[in-house]
């Protein structure tokens, strides 16, 4: 028999978490062989949480159970309408074994905006966050010490069976965790990228600001050309006048001046990223300027040559911060600080990660200790 956990969403509501410990989970031996090179993306734990939702009873069903297939029928509307939605995370270990989440209410509420966007059924923050903990909780001894974290992936699928173009009225919610180990092999090397003149990845009015499938779909053919071109990564421009700098395939970028300040692409049409408000929240305390503010291609070859660009990193859950070293297009290339990591973005980079592992103080309430 599983355990419940009660979980309030709002003044009248409760869910409880049935947590139904795996009968076959892996054995310490095989666990410990996986966690020594987990990779990324490539090992999962022996869980996952999952709640469902019916447009006639609300979301109902709040477990964490067996990791195991979904059985869809070939109708599902998922298949057929792309009314999906999805999540990164992770949670860290503790040089005192306890375990730290990083804003996970950020990602709670990125969750709903991206379900209010798609029409989808708004999962309540609360059932959102007690899902990751269910997750974490029972599943802690795959998170890897080190540099190592345990990546938690929250998504959301549309589950009525049904052909016809109109929003679901079922819904699978689910979380799914994968221990990782750290993005780079001898620290963070300089990312080689390429810019995009053929393809776009989102316009004003589209789902550029949305963490949805679809978004990373139309960005694989790009990132093929890139790969195609020798980079490590793909950098899109505006749908308009193919021009200014919006982000990269799975990460925004930032721009580091010679007077110390920071630029970044403003919201709208690219997505809020987590990784990206703390850098900004981190640089400010440190009294850097931080500008959310157009930027060409055009601009960003002449500030690198001319000495004024000094760094350019982009950023996001996976590997935190990636210095830019190499920018290659259509037009020619060019190079920013000789190649190599600069100092702040190698700076800013510590100190989140020191927040994310407790080895530093958190002044922003940013961590959330799983008990």
């Amino acid at each position: 028999m599983g355990l419940s956990f009660d979980n309030k969403v709002d003044g009248s509501v409760w869910l409880n978490f049935d947590i139904q410990p795996s009968a076959h989970p892996v054995s310490e031996t095989e666990r410990t062989a996986k966690l020594a090179d987990p990779g990324f993306g490539r090992v999962f734990t022996d869980h996952m949480a999952i709640v469902r939702y019916d447009q006639a009873k609300g979301w109902y069903g709040a477990r964490v159970e067996s990791r195991a297939n979904f059985p869809l029928d070939p109708a599902t509307a998922v298949l057929h309408y792309a009314q999906e939605i999805f999540e990164g995370l992770k949670a860290y270990k503790r040089a005192d074994g306890g375990v730290n989440l990083f804003r996970p209410d950020a990602n709670a509420r990125r969750f709903r905006d991206s379900a209010d966007r798609m029409a989808m059924a708004q999962l309540p923050e609360p059932v959102f966050i007690e899902a990751i903990e269910q997750l974490v909780r029972i599943d802690r001894a795959w998170i890897p010490g080190g540099d190592g974290s345990l990546y938690l992936r929250p998504f959301m699928i549309a589950s009525e069976v049904f052909l016809g173009v109109k929003p679901s009225a079922e819904y699978i919610f689910a979380v799914i965790a994968s221990p990782v180990g750290s993005y780079f092999k001898g620290g963070p090397a300089p990312v080689s990228i390429w810019v995009s003149e053929n393809y776009t990845r989102a316009a004003i009015g589209g789902t550029g600001s949305v963490k949805c499938g679809g978004n990373y779909a139309a960005s694989l053919r790009a990132q093929a050309e890139a790969i195609a071109h020798g980079c490590d990564q793909v950098v899109f421009l505006d749908a308009i006048e193919r021009r200014y700098i919006e982000e990269l395939g799975g990460m925004n970028v930032f721009f580091v001046f010679d007077d110390g300040s920071l630029s970044t692409p403003p919201l709208g049409t690219i997505l809020p990223g987590i990784t990206r408000d703390s850098i900004i929240a981190l640089a400010r305390q440190a009294g850097r300027t931080v500008r959310e503010e157009a930027y060409t291609i055009e601009q960003w070859r002449a500030d690198a040559a001319s000495g004024k660009l000094k760094e350019a990193f982009a950023c996001g859950t996976a590997a935190v911060i990636s210095p830019i070293g190499t920018v290659r297009s259509a037009s020619g290339d060019f190079t920013i600080n000789g190649g190599v990591a600069g100092e702040v973005a190698m700076g800013l980079r510590k100190q989140l990660v020191d927040i994310q592992y407790g080895r530093a103080e958190d002044k922003h309430g940013w961590i959330r200790d799983v008990a």
